[in-house]
Parts: C-alpha cells; structure tokens; sequence
C-alpha cells in the first residue's frame, strides 16, 4: 500500500482513523499527538528541570528521546534521566546499559538509583516471599518512591514517565471493576501539587503501544526488549486481554475509555489529594503514619529473615 499524503510506500495502517502512513509521515502524526499532550499536561519555562523516568524499554526510550528534542540547551530546559535497578539479574542491567549509553552519546544527564537502598533487597529476593501479592506489586511502591525521591532531590519540576494509551486503559478498567475511585482520582497526569511528591505526566498518554513500538523502530531508538521474568504473574495481564480484544472489535475504545475517564475525573475528587498532607519518616507523603514503601520493606526484611 501507497501512503495516503505521498508516494512512498506506507510502513502502517492506523485502523482507528483508516489512514496508511510512511515512515516520515507516521513519524510526523506520532510527533505532533506527543507536543500538544506535553503541551496540554505541563507548563515549562527557562531553567526548569523536567525528569524522565527512563526503564530501557521502547515506551520509556521513546519518551526520553521525545523529551530531548523538545527540551534542551535551545529553550534552557534540563532534562535528567533517572533509572531504577530493581534487582533482576539478567534483565534489567543489559537495559541499564542502553540507557547509560544513549545519554552519553546524546548528552543527557543521567541518575540511577536501586532498591537495594532499601535495607539491601532486590526483586530477585522479593519474588519468592511475595505471598499473596504479586512481585509487581512491591516493585511498583520501591520504584515510585525511589523515582520521586530522585526527581525531588534533582529539582524537577515534573517527572515523565513512559506510559502508553494501553497503559492508561487498563489503570481505568482496573480501578473502575475494583470500584478503587480513590486510586482512580489519583491517577495521572497531576495537575495540582501535592507537597513532597513531584508532579507525573504521560508524554505518550493518547499513543497506543504499537505505534510507540514502531516509532522506535523507524526512529533507529535502542530499547531493550526483554522480558521481566515476574511479568507474568501480574493482575494486569488479564486487563491487557479484555482491553485488546475490545480494541479487535472497536478501533478506537482505549482511546473511548481515556476520553470517558478524562472527564469524570474532575468529578472524583481535588485530583486525588487528602485532606491533610501528611509524611513518612522516610520523607515520602503518605496518607497514614508510614508510606507503603516502608511499610513494605519491614514486611519483607521478617519474611526474608
């Protein structure tokens, strides 16, 4: 198939919108939804720090790469990478390794912190105490914490994060058939500041999966593509195969179950913040007397002991 604005051959076919793009025009409609979402979530000036939080994968890739041309020496906004190691071995140092390079070679600042900070565990050491939770769910609380301990202690005034229109679809349904409205009012991207945690937004929001794999690809952007050997085990996955098929049935339902969550959002709550800001002893806000990290981390050092 020819493109529909060119005579080049097309490299996709957007189903949602039944158009058949090359590589520099599909590079060109992908860009274009990135800045006006960026546009639309966040207000940067001259001297802000935007962070990036940065896996190695093809989604947090994209969005360091997505935030480096917009943001950089030119318009006097620093960009800083920030990494986490989970503790997998096998699996997330070869990504370390793509990330450290790409920032090297493109001059962005780069940080790396690790769980084992947290009385020395790791994933590895986590799985196989997990109990009735997922590994996934212990990774998400130290990552989050550790990623907004860094953004805070670097300046950022926002923390980007590579998450995708599956991404975001999946959170709502997660949420809604949980009836969880608390977590779903707290979902990103943050247009109000709560004191200690740092502001998330999501460049790629309104970008299916697929087509941030083929930017990638087209885009000649490294990313590792391996596995995480405790993926399977997460709750998510079951949301993933509901979403996917919808979207088989009905092009255009992510972005339907997006646009729906958008607007009764403002209904939810003051974007999903307590009455009273309160903060671990750890420093991170919390709603109780201790953060779930925290909490976490002394359940685990029992159980590993």
């Amino acid at each position: 198939m020819k493109c529909d604005l060119c005579a080049d051959s097309a490299v996709t076919f957007v189903r949602y919108n039944g158009s058949h793009l090359c590589s520099f025009h599909f590079r060109e409609y992908f860009e274009r939804r990135v800045k006006k979402e960026v546009r639309k979530e966040v207000s940067l000036y001259k001297g802000d720090t935007v962070g990036v939080a940065v896996s190695g994968g093809k989604d947090s890739m994209v969005t360091l790469h997505m935030m480096h041309q917009l943001f950089n020496e030119k318009n006097g906004i620093r960009v800083v990478c920030i990494s986490i190691d989970e503790g997998i071995e096998g699996y997330r140092p070869p990504s370390l390794d793509i990330v450290r390079k790409y920032c090297e070679e493109n001059g962005i600042e780069y940080h790396q912190r690790s769980f084992s900070e947290l009385s020395g565990l790791t994933m590895d050491s986590i799985a196989p105490v997990s109990g009735e939770n997922s590994p996934c769910t212990y990774c998400g609380v130290f990552r989050r914490k550790l990623m907004n301990d860094e953004a805070r202690k670097v300046g950022a005034k926002y923390l980007a994060t590579g998450h995708n229109l599956d991404d975001v679809a999946q959170s709502v349904m997660m949420n809604f058939v949980r009836g969880d409205v608390d977590r779903l009012a707290r979902l990103g991207p943050h247009t109000k500041i709560r004191p200690g945690l740092i502001p998330r937004f999501y460049p790629l929001r309104m970008i299916p999966e697929k087509e941030s794999l083929l930017y990638a690809m087209v885009s000649g952007i490294p990313f590792w593509d391996g596995e995480c050997p405790y993926w399977s085990e997460a709750l998510r996955n079951e949301y993933r195969d509901v979403v996917d098929s919808l979207e088989d049935r009905s092009p255009g339902t992510k972005y339907s179950i997006v646009s729906s969550y958008d607007k009764l959002k403002p209904l939810l709550s003051k974007d999903g913040e307590p009455r009273d800001v309160k903060f671990c002893e750890c420093g991170e806000p919390c709603n109780g007397k201790r953060c779930k990290a925290c909490e976490y981390e002394d359940q685990l050092l029992k159980k590993i002991e």
